[in-house]
């Protein structure tokens, strides 16, 4: 069976961190969608590390790591990725396996990314100016590059060919891009990637699988950012809920297993879109500070919001979540109230649904609220030593979403993970 973790919110939920953990009980960790937009933060002997496009169970010895089929990748991002990784992790490459039916991001994907956005003015949707968005544009466009594609004799024809198309659609842009220095970048980097473990992924899946191998299906970005069910057009060019395992590596249904849904204890989003629960005030404030909300790929400052019970049952529903794992929850130690949002008002009209399109309407949160911890959980080493207010918070968020909670982070640390009984 594959069992699956991803993020509930507009990702940054911690998802790195749990999957390091996680990743002790599995054979391969694979990365089923995104690209290197993904940060998945990770702490190795005191070293802080950020994954991009690897699976996060790469500090693992035992563990494979497959990037899948659904992924796209930037060729210079990963070797660089790969070169940080070696110096801590020598045998990284003998580990590391690539979809050959992944997509390649090339240097004019991320000129026609800058200048798609800058054209947006104040529409614009917060994009990350990686290229992703035009890559997953040409991958269903039929036009695209994929990684078994630098193994052919032709690739700088195809190569030519896919650039000449995005050459002739920046004209008609007025912001312009020099993409032409990344050019030569991405030539050697592709030419460290014909060294890779490039594997026809789907069949090299079925038979770890049929020889009894566990494996966890690491997603990137959150529930609320898909490209069908998210806060549209303010999402993500992928689906990142667990529908998106079956296409993203080549896997039929009836093989998920367990599904881990990773939801901070409150609400960040970085870029544009709607917020319901965002805080524009002191509040919002100290929970950027505390929880030091900071894209780890971007570095922009996230905004930050209580905790959204509306949208995340609706993502639990999406993916049929069976294990909740709450992170950052001692970044709550110091707010008192704690507030929980249990309902929208739509244009006045309260309900527990999602709106088709939250851009269209005014939202006003309905709030339960909650008194503070009465000491801080960050000091506890078991979930029964945590204070009874903060147990009472968790059967209320597990009664309102119908699922157990398996899981609270409550620090950064790969051991500050309390289990629930």
């Amino acid at each position: 069976m594959i069992d699956v973790l991803l993020g509930l919110q507009w990702g940054d939920e911690g998802k790195g961190k749990i999957v390091d953990y996680l990743a002790a009980n599995y054979d391969i960790i694979a990365r089923f969608q995104g690209g290197p937009n993904a940060g998945h933060t990770l702490y190795v002997d005191g070293k802080k590390v950020v994954l991009h496009t690897i699976p996060s169970g790469v500090f693992h010895g035992h563990c494979l790591n497959l990037i899948g089929n659904g992924v796209v990748i930037d060729p210079v991002t990963l070797q660089k990725e790969i070169n940080n990784i070696i110096a801590l992790q020598p045998d990284v490459l003998q580990r590391l396996f690539v979809s050959q039916r992944a997509h390649l991001i090339v240097p004019t994907h991320r000129a026609l990314d800058a200048a798609s956005e800058a054209a947006k003015g104040s529409e614009k949707i917060g994009s990350t100016l990686k290229g992703i968005g035009p890559a997953y544009m040409d991958k269903t466009g039929r036009n695209g590059l994929r990684v078994g594609d630098i193994l052919s004799k032709d690739f700088m024809q195809r190569y030519n060919r896919l650039k000449e198309k995005h050459l002739q659609m920046l004209k008609q842009y007025d912001h312009q891009v020099d993409w032409q220095e990344w050019e030569e970048q991405f030539m050697a980097a592709v030419e460290y990637m014909r060294t890779l473990q490039i594997v026809n992924a789907e069949y090299w899946l079925d038979n770890h699988l049929k020889d009894g191998k566990k494996v966890l299906a690491e997603g990137a970005q959150g529930s609320m950012l898909d490209i069908d069910f998210g806060t549209y057009p303010f999402v993500t060019s992928s689906n990142t809920i667990t529908a998106g395992v079956c296409n993203g590596l080549g896997v039929a249904p009836s093989r998920i297993g367990e599904v881990y849904g990773i939801t901070k204890a409150y609400c960040t989003r970085v870029g544009g879109g709607p917020f319901p629960t965002e805080l524009l005030d002191e509040t919002g404030d100290a929970l950027r500070k505390a929880g030091n909300e900071f894209g780890a790929t971007t570095g922009r400052p996230r905004r930050c919001g209580w905790i959204d019970l509306v949208a995340l049952r609706y993502a639990v529903m999406l993916s049929g979540v069976t294990k909740l794992i709450v992170t950052k929850a001692d970044v709550m130690d110091g707010f008192n109230p704690v507030k929980i949002a249990v309902g929208y008002k739509v244009d006045g009209v309260e309900t527990k649904e999602m709106p088709y399109d939250l851009c269209s309407v005014t939202i006003e949160p309905v709030y339960h609220t909650f008194p503070g911890w009465e000491k801080p959980i960050s000091s506890c080493t078991n979930y029964d030593e945590t204070p009874q207010v903060f147990k009472d918070y968790c059967r209320f968020v597990e009664d309102y979403l119908g699922t157990r909670i398996a899981f609270v982070s409550n620090g950064t640390g790969r051991d500050q993970l309390l289990q629930i009984p």
